[in-house]
C-alpha cells in the first residue's frame, strides 16, 4: 500500500476544522456541555487534527511557529489516554481559541503549498 503524501493529512485537518466549525456554528458552551453526541464528535475531530498533524514535515511546521504543534500532537494522547480526566471547559477552549487560529495556519501552508481548493 503505498502511503500517503502529507498533504493529504493536511487535507484531513482541514476538513475536521471545517466540521468543528459547522458543528459550533450559534453553539454556546452550554449547549457543547448538555449535549453528549456532539462532545463526542467534537472530540473525534479533534483527535483528528492531532493524529493528522504527527505526519506534517517539520519544516512546515516551523513556517507556522505560532501554532502550538506539540500541544495540538499532545491532546490526541489526552483524548485517547486520559479522556477522563478532560473537562469540557479545556475542549471548548481549544474549539473555540485554537482551532481558529490553526485554520488560518493550514490555509497558509496549504496556499504556500499552491494549493488553491
Amino acid at each position: 500500500m503505498m502511503s500517503r503524501e502529507f498533504r493529504h493529512f493536511l487535507y484531513d485537518i482541514r476538513e475536521a476544522i471545517t466540521i468543528i466549525e459547522r458543528a459550533t456554528d450559534a453553539v454556546t458552551f452550554a449547549d457543547y456541555q448538555n449535549n453528549a453526541i456532539l462532545r463526542l464528535g467534537l472530540e473525534r475531530a479533534v483527535e483528528i487534527i492531532s493524529e493528522a498533524s504527527r505526519r506534517i514535515p517539520d519544516d512546515l511546521k516551523a513556517s507556522r511557529p505560532e501554532v502550538p504543534w506539540p500541544k495540538v500532537k499532545g491532546i490526541g494522547n489526552v483524548l485517547r489516554h486520559e479522556y477522563h480526566g478532560l473537562s469540557d471547559t479545556i475542549i471548548w477552549g481549544v474549539i473555540v481559541d485554537e482551532i481558529p487560529r490553526l485554520r488560518i495556519a493550514i490555509d497558509a501552508i496549504l496556499r504556500d503549498l499552491g494549493d488553491r481548493s
